[in-house]
């Protein structure tokens, strides 16, 4: 319910998993993360949809839009998902020190404007706490570049930690964070307000961000007038 009486319409929470296995670490974690916002938002008078997109299931789509920027219908809809999103939750394994290649290259193919101000926990998983700061050092570089709005807790889980209740401490603070910055509504406010002061490339964020003056003697020498 919102100050004003009127009921909330659900938070859309997207979670991205890039565990290949089934089952998979990764997906465990990225559920637990998203079943605890869920019942937080719960506590705030506010429900949560979730769709999760599974990228073991988009990996040929991946590399193809990788190597000639065509996207599949898979593809296509995933990134309706993260157009219309409230909040993200983003999961990666950890191979040989860096997050998974098929999770990179998942974002590097996305429009840089598709994410703007958008809340992410970031999380991974591995085999050994070695890697804890995989997801700081190189995942909130990642999204960083993306101009999301993440989480101050990264969420990080080895082979040890899921028994721990530290782990779950963390989540509960992490869905939290989360919840608080999509309620606030700072990524519609972004876009309401503030989306002319980025800067932007031509036909960006699904062909909205078209604002460039054509009617220059530059513009019309590069279309051959």
């Amino acid at each position: 319910m919102t100050s004003n009486g009127q009921v909330r319409a659900p938070y859309r929470l997207v979670v991205v998993s890039g565990g290949t296995s089934n089952p998979s670490s990764t997906r465990m974690l990225a559920d637990r993360i998203s079943t605890r916002i869920g019942a937080l938002a719960a506590r705030r008078d506010a429900r949560v949809t979730v769709t999760v997109i599974d990228l073991r299931e988009l990996a040929t789509e991946i590399t193809t839009a990788l190597v000639s920027q065509l996207m599949g219908p898979k593809m296509t809809a995933a990134i309706e998902s993260l157009a219309t999103a409230d909040g993200l939750v983003v999961a990666a394994p950890v191979y040989k020190a860096a997050p998974s290649g098929l999770l990179t290259s998942f974002f590097h193919v996305l429009d840089n404007d598709l994410l703007i101000a958008k809340p992410v926990i970031l999380a991974a998983t591995a085999g050994t706490s070695r890697h804890a700061l995989v997801v700081d050092e190189q995942m909130r570089a990642l999204f960083a570049f993306l101009r999301t709005m993440t989480v101050p807790t990264s969420l990080f889980a080895a082979a040890e930690d899921w028994n721990d209740t530290d782990l779950n401490k963390r989540i509960d603070r992490a869905a939290l964070e989360l919840v608080l910055l999509m309620e606030s509504e700072f990524a519609h406010r972004v876009k309401d307000e503030s989306w002319d002061s980025y800067q932007h490339t031509f036909g960006s964020a699904g062909g909205s961000e078209v604002g460039i003056d054509l009617d220059t003697d530059l513009m019309r020498l590069a279309a051959g007038g």
